[in-house]
């Protein structure tokens, strides 16, 4: 390639890069969870079936609109029901011609949000809250998807890339680095003392459920912390008690099995609200000074 050719590549890219910093952070997730929807259907058809996603997405929506107007003087946040729809579509896996889970989970997820606040603020990732909750009350009726994408290149290239992508442009890619690069220290380190393939431990980061989770809900703005080092102080506590939940279930602790099937979702649940609340309590009592 010339240099002249390679001069204008740079400034393509760098037009593209100014672009896409003008964009609505709000579209470009609802892009990037689009883009892990057509591809893992088209691919390996984990949806499971269109009324699951119709279900999800209509009560998602329809709950958020009729919230948003009981409460009043609230936007109806249809974006957010969207994302968390097509995750609840996604993530649930439920025994075969089992529908409720999606209606529930929706209702559950949308609620969360107006119910389940402090000091005008949820606590919980709305589809994390309420997957973590049927997984606990319903284990035998719920599932979570685990399959991976398989070893197909593109499929990951394509995720990972537009992922941490669009990760920067919303401000949250450090919250995404340090959650993987602590997953993967400590997949390692739990490797070396179970005495397990490193690559079985690794691969599972590659897989759809973990790509949901890395780029929307641990990463959610609306239920991170408000301190970019916070920030990265919660994700490695959420990798740090993900690798402790593994462990306990490599030795059959019975007392913590309720949160064997999905350590990174539960892990987030217990971690994350109280993070939450912990700074929302710091911040009211020692307000910010303003600019």
């Amino acid at each position: 390639m010339t240099a002249a050719a390679l001069a204008a590549l740079r400034g393509r890219s760098r037009s593209l890069w100014a672009r896409l910093g003008e964009v609505d952070p709000r579209y470009l997730v609802s892009f990037l969870i689009t883009l892990i929807l057509v591809l893992g259907e088209a691919r390996y058809g984990i949806l499971g079936g269109y009324d699951r996603l119709a279900i999800s997405l209509g009560v998602c929506v329809a709950t958020e609109l009729a919230l948003a107007r009981l409460v009043g003087g609230r936007g109806a946040a249809l974006q957010s029901a969207y994302v968390t729809g097509i995750s609840l579509a996604l993530l649930l896996k439920p025994r075969a011609g089992l529908l409720w889970p999606f209606a529930l989970g929706a209702f559950l997820a949308i609620a969360s949000k107006y119910v389940l606040a402090y000091r005008g603020h949820h606590l919980w990732n709305p589809s994390n809250f309420a997957i973590s909750l049927l997984l606990v009350i319903a284990p035998g009726s719920v599932a979570i998807l685990s399959h991976q994408w398989g070893n197909h290149l593109t499929t990951n290239a394509v995720i990972w890339t537009f992922g941490l992508l669009i990760a920067s442009r919303v401000r949250v890619l450090h919250v995404t680095l340090t959650y993987v690069v602590c997953y993967l220290l400590l997949a390692a380190g739990r490797s070396a003392i179970v005495a397990s393939p490193l690559m079985a431990e690794l691969a599972p980061i590659t897989g759809p459920m973990y790509q949901l989770f890395i780029f929307f809900m641990i990463t959610d703005p609306r239920t991170t912390v408000s301190s970019p080092r916070g920030r990265i102080v919660v994700a490695a506590l959420v990798a740090v008690v993900e690798a402790a939940i593994r462990l306990a279930a490599d030795h059959h602790v019975a007392a913590l099995s309720a949160l064997y099937p999905a350590p990174p979702i539960l892990a987030l649940a217990i971690v994350g609200p109280v993070a939450k609340a912990v700074d929302l309590c710091a911040f009211f009592h020692n307000p910010r000074p303003s600019p």
